[in-house]
């Protein structure tokens, strides 16, 4: 059909590619929820503060978060090569993926914490306040059990956008589906390699999608 040929394909090639994309979303997925989490609650934290000191350091946090989201991730992990190379040795394939995945996501997935914190009722937490829980069990008891769904829709948002990063991560010699797309099917027009690499990441997107609104429906109070 239309002269292409999936005959050809190796497939055990694009099963590779396919683990290795599950692997590089799988490990920036945790390590963005561990490093993306603690920021969004510092960031809804401090914005909320009266002190001049902790709305100085919510500033230089929201100004930081700022420009890493800004930088394209294909400028951003060809930026961080010194860097990803002094953590892990490597700057290419998974383990040289890894952290500019992190990086780059960790920042977006702590905007979408804050601003689903801040949409939590403020008269449930000014009862907690009045109760006399502190700072870490509001935030513990009340922030992050009232934003349990806006949580998971951001993690589900982020870790379809890890997807298309690690696709873009192919243009560096990062391994996975991308990298197999571009190496066969731009530079050797192997066209059936890219459709066959596009239709999978489709759907791994669709099925974390729907996994995600599974979860969102499940924690949401009726």
């Amino acid at each position: 059909m239309f002269g292409l040929d999936f005959s050809q394909i190796d497939w055990t090639e694009m099963g590779k590619a396919t683990t290795d994309t599950l692997q590089m979303m799988g490990y920036a997925t945790v390590f963005t929820f561990l490093i993306g989490l603690p920021l969004g609650v510092l960031l809804y934290t401090f914005s909320r503060s009266n002190s001049l000191v902790l709305g100085l350091i919510y500033r230089v946090l929201s100004l930081i978060v700022n420009i890493v989201r800004s930088v394209p991730f294909i400028i951003l992990i060809v930026a961080l090569i010194p860097v990803t190379r002094a953590i892990m040795g490597v700057s290419t394939g998974i383990e040289g993926t890894i952290p500019p995945l992190v990086i780059g996501a960790a920042p977006f997935f702590a905007r979408l914490v804050e601003t689903a914190l801040r949409e939590v009722d403020r008269g449930v937490i000014e009862a907690s306040q009045s109760m006399g829980a502190s700072t870490l069990q509001v935030i513990g008891k009340v922030l992050i059990p009232e934003s349990l769904p806006g949580l998971i829709a951001g993690m589900t948002i982020t870790a379809v956008t890890l997807v298309s990063y690690t696709a873009m991560s192919g243009m560096v010699g990062g391994g996975g589906l991308g990298d197999l797309a571009i190496r066969y099917g731009y530079h050797r027009y192997e066209e059936e390699v890219m459709i066959i690499a596009v239709i999978f990441m489709v759907v791994l997107v669709q099925i974390l999608q729907m996994l995600g609104d599974r979860l969102v429906i499940h924690f949401s109070r009726k």
